[in-house]
């Protein structure tokens, strides 16, 4: 069961939210919060999984409460769900330490699915922004010198898989070895590499 807290200043959405939530048999809504301040006590009282993060909040705005969130509890995924895709919001929140950035325009399945993929440790993103980090990331590499070589034959695996998309659980499964020991590997190939994050990590395995 994957543990969800809500955090959205509009109660129309957290409601909608809770409801596609509670329909689904492995999500489970522990709680809701309407501005910041009141998200990092909640999460530290109740200890989610997933946070699903609004931005724009009176009071402590969503980025600030993702970073005091995981300078808590690093282990918890905070996933962004907002209106705004812009720059201006997307890499504050990267740098806060969210895993995933989805809108609230996408469809429904996406969301359950992100929940889902943040739990799991991997990081879901919206098409759209997804495609303005590879622009990004590709203007960046080209004005950056390649890191240096020297990965093992196993963290070449776990970047490949990676790059794929998976999750730490099934980089586990596909290479028979525990779901620690990829965390481990991934921990070792963002030293490598230079990437500050997972997504960073999976362009690089793709050449990008």
């Amino acid at each position: 069961m994957i543990r969800v807290l809500l955090v959205d200043d509009q109660h129309l959405i957290r409601a909608g939210l809770r409801m596609l939530c509670d329909a689904q048999p492995d999500l489970e809504v522990v709680g809701e919060a309407d501005n910041g301040r009141d998200a990092i006590a909640i999460a530290a009282r109740l200890v989610p999984d997933v946070v699903v993060m609004d931005l724009r909040m009176p009071g402590v705005d969503g980025i600030t409460a993702t970073s005091r969130i995981l300078a808590d509890r690093p282990g918890t995924r905070v996933l962004v769900l907002t209106t705004f895709g812009d720059d201006d919001h997307l890499y504050p929140a990267l740098t806060a330490g969210a895993c995933g950035f989805l809108l609230k325009d996408a469809p429904p399945t996406d969301l359950l699915d992100g929940i889902r993929r943040a739990a799991a440790g991997d990081s879901p993103f919206s098409q759209e922004v997804l495609r303005r980090l590879v622009q990004r990331a590709v203007h960046a590499r080209a004005e950056t010198p390649a890191p240096v070589d020297g990965l093992t034959a196993r963290e070449q695996d776990v970047l490949n898989l990676v790059a794929e998309g998976l999750s730490n659980t099934e980089i586990a499964e596909r290479l028979h070895i525990g779901v620690t020991t990829v965390k481990t590997h991934i921990t070792s190939l963002m030293t490598k590499t230079g990437s500050p994050n997972r997504v960073r990590l999976a362009l690089f395995g793709r050449g990008v």
